[in-house]
């Protein structure tokens, strides 16, 4: 198998103690079998490549180059290939392989891989290390080869530039809207409004619900409303919180960092159910399982979505004219737009222009 260098960003480290991202090189394979290759020429900066290059998860290996929303130009094929052709822009999401043979990989469920080592994630390997340090480099790159199964077909009504985020914002609450069978009229609520929950407040209105925006800062409250919600929430104010109680069927939560789920189970309705999606770990305090027995209200959480999934919701967002709201950066950006993220002072996803990383007439990253 031939491979060759291309420049990227990345970790060589925890960025723990003033480290930052850095300029660096990698190898990819050129395209087999079924495989494409893409020139990647936009991707969206997600909070958790945050996460996973600071090890907030304890899983990461470095070098860890993130990067799992990629839009692309193919521009080779492997001899297999049939879905594709040079030339076609495509994308590409959080997952790149899975085992393809167990329950949920023939469900089309590859998000829930039960084999040995879960999906293939586009960064950072194997969902579950199996020991073996496999790795895996994301779109923080010029280049990613990847089999034709797990690309994703870009409806041409989508502007190329912006759309990197629907790759794993859109998917990612398009998901566990969809299971949570949203009707015309129902009253939904969507906690955070920022890269995910800005994605979410257009996807659930554009499945027809009375949408209430909650968010702990009055300042967004502005920017909440003209993302189409009916309706907003300011966390902080208890009497608002007070008159919100048993008012939804649905509830979408956004925080991707550990915070007090109590307060959000009682704006659930009878039978409602609320889900967690961005926080991969525990909440602040434990759920008061008596306010969830007395109504029957269930929590749970969500993990991206499937490959049929994420082609879904791009064609969804085709068909509603759905794009995310984003600023376009340069790779030399990257770390200055890491401290933005934590500081939560994005509006509301940033994309790189992968152009800004060709390399120098030196043979060098820009």
């Amino acid at each position: 198998m031939a491979k060759f260098t291309i420049p990227a960003y990345g970790a060589s480290g925890s960025l723990i103690g003033g480290k930052h991202l850095e300029a660096m090189e990698i190898e990819r394979n050129t395209p087999i079998n079924d495989e494409v290759l893409i020139q990647i020429l936009y991707c969206g900066v997600c909070h958790s490549d945050l996460h996973q290059v600071h090890n907030d998860w304890k899983n990461t290996i470095y070098p860890c180059v993130p990067g799992h929303e990629i839009v692309g130009r193919i521009i080779e094929t492997g001899p297999n290939t049939t879905r594709f052709s040079k030339g076609d822009i495509v994308g590409v999401g959080c997952m790149v392989d899975s085992c393809k043979s167990c329950a949920s990989c023939e469900h089309g469920e590859e998000q829930y891989c039960l084999g040995p080592v879960g999906p293939t994630m586009t960064y950072n390997g194997y969902f579950k290390p199996d020991g073996s340090e496999y790795n895996t480099f994301g779109g923080y790159s010029t280049h990613i080869t990847v089999q034709e199964s797990f690309v994703l077909d870009i409806p041409k009504n989508l502007p190329v530039a912006s759309i990197a985020p629907i790759l794993c914002a859109g998917v990612t609450t398009y998901s566990p809207l969809k299971r949570a069978n949203i009707n015309q009229g129902d009253k939904v609520a969507i906690i955070g409004i920022g890269g995910l929950g800005h994605m979410a407040v257009k996807i659930a209105k554009a499945m027809g619900a009375n949408v209430t925006a909650i968010t702990s800062r009055e300042e967004k409250r502005q920017a909440a409303n003209e993302l189409g919600a009916d309706s907003v929430l300011v966390y902080e104010d208890e009497d608002d919180l007070k008159n919100y109680e048993n008012a939804f069927k649905f509830m979408l939560c956004t925080i991707p960092y550990p915070f007090d789920i109590n307060p959000y189970i009682c704006l659930l309705q009878p039978h409602g159910s609320l889900i967690t999606v961005g926080l991969l770990g525990p909440y602040k305090k434990p759920a008061n399982n008596m306010e969830l027995a007395k109504m029957n209200r269930t929590i749970g959480g969500s993990l991206i979505g499937s490959i049929a999934e994420t082609q879904e919701v791009l064609d969804f967002c085709s068909e509603h004219r759905i794009t995310p709201d984003v600023e376009m950066i340069e790779m030399k950006d990257i770390n200055n737009a890491f401290e933005m993220l934590k500081d939560e002072e994005v509006r509301f996803r940033y994309v790189i222009d992968m152009e800004s990383l060709k390399p120098d007439p030196a043979g060098k990253a820009s």
